[in-house]
């Protein structure tokens, strides 16, 4: 909660500050780098850095924090913390590091806004920025904490035990603790960082959902290789995707990361659906791949859009998992269904982008979304119109999280 001091001030300068987020997260990761360039090369991904994605990302979490403690003064938003939370302690991210970051971003605030940062409005954002880095520290805490590792430990060498390509540009690879023993249990949904030694000597880190059930024996992943648009900077080829599908082979070790994530599907008999787009379809495998170990026998609803079935990243497990529960729906579509089977899992294949409406789902379901932006936006978009509680959509996004923060109050200004 923030004081009775900072309160009117932060409420009188929240638009001046949101509509200038956007230069001072520029400024704020300029004076980052260049005062600790090891974290750009070893911690932050250079690809969103250079798309500005990472900058987006951070100016609405920041908008929309300090919206949430003008407009619900008696609340702290850690619903807003959790997925941000969930990724640094996938990174390692230490306690002592916030320090660091709340100096330089303070600082970004002054340069951008200048002489309107008086004393009494830069205490006033000072207090807004180690509420949230307490309150991210206190949750990262318990992550830490249910992991059984101290602060940061969360790193260790895993063995790749098989590797499988998975459609056109996708392969999977599966890991296996280098000391023999079980690997740990996760919740079906979550993912784990890998980081990668690439030729300039930086270590890149890349977070790659668990794409089947725990099965106390290996981990899989599955990596699609990500392409990017010709002759533009911002838009690179995958230099992290790029080097494991030429060079990960069994055998190999890879840096991994315990694992982590916000998405995770409980259980229960109630009724869900499974919605995912492209590589999306990773989490989703856990999720089906643990209902049919436990002989689950609540409905399942599946959707799965892709740009055609050569694309479609384990196309005949997803099938095979939905054969395997009893009642299951599934719904294909691809954009290009040239090749496509009349049916999989005697469920029709549709062309073209995937569309919810008109179909049937039981009372009280809850959704789980995982895939690019527009495809979930339209995804809950149908799904709220079908009368689902916005409270049971959850989804899971691959890289920042520009979705979020975009319908928080306050957060479009930035």
């Amino acid at each position: 909660m923030l004081s009775a001091q900072s309160l009117p001030v932060v409420r009188a300068t929240l638009p001046a500050v949101a509509g200038s987020l956007d230069a001072i997260t520029a400024a704020f990761y300029r004076r980052l780098f260049d005062d600790r360039p090891e974290l750009l090369r070893d911690l932050f991904n250079r690809a969103n850095q250079a798309s500005g994605t990472q900058r987006q990302a951070l100016a609405g979490a920041v908008a929309a924090f300090a919206a949430l403690l003008v407009e619900r003064p008696g609340e702290r938003p850690d619903a807003l913390l959790g997925r941000i939370a969930h990724k640094h302690a996938s990174l390692g991210v230490t306690a002592d590091q916030y320090a660091l970051v709340g100096r330089h971003l303070l600082d970004a605030v002054g340069e951008v806004l200048g002489d309107a940062v008086t004393p009494q409005v830069a205490a006033a954002w000072r207090e807004v920025y180690w509420l949230m880095a307490n309150a991210l520290v206190a949750i990262e805490a318990g992550l830490y904490a249910r992991a059984g590792v101290a602060e940061g430990d969360v790193w260790r060498e895993m063995e790749i035990a098989g590797r499988t390509r998975q459609g056109d540009d996708a392969v999977s690879l599966t890991l296996r603790r280098t000391d023999g023993l079980p690997t740990e249990p996760f919740g079906p949904g979550q993912y784990v960082s890998v980081q990668v030694e690439l030729p300039d000597g930086a270590r890149q880190i890349r977070q790659y959902s668990l794409s089947a059930a725990p099965d106390r024996k290996t981990w899989r992943i599955t990596v699609k290789r990500e392409r990017g648009t010709t002759g533009s900077p911002a838009r690179p080829d995958g230099e992290v995707s790029g080097r494991l599908h030429a060079h990960a082979r069994e055998g190999d070790l890879l840096r991994v990361s315990r694992p982590f994530g916000d998405l995770v599907l409980p259980d229960g008999d109630s009724p869900v659906l499974l919605a995912s787009a492209g590589i999306g379809v990773t989490p989703m495998l856990a999720m089906l791949d643990h209902l049919a170990l436990t002989s689950a026998r609540r409905p399942v609803t599946v959707v799965h859009a892709d740009r055609s079935p050569a694309a479609h990243a384990h196309r005949e497990e997803h099938a095979e998992l939905v054969g395997r529960l009893p009642g299951a729906a599934f719904h294909v579509w691809y954009e290009d269904a040239a090749g496509a089977p009349d049916a999989v899992a005697g469920h029709p294949v549709r062309q073209g982008r995937a569309d919810l409406t008109g179909l049937p789902l039981p009372a009280g379901t809850t959704a789980y979304l995982c895939g690019p932006l527009p495809f979930m936006r339209a995804v809950r978009g149908q799904l709220l119109a079908a009368g689902l509680d916005p409270a049971a959509v959850h989804y899971e996004v691959f890289g920042p999280d520009l979705w979020r923060t975009a319908e928080l109050p306050a957060a479009g200004a930035a």
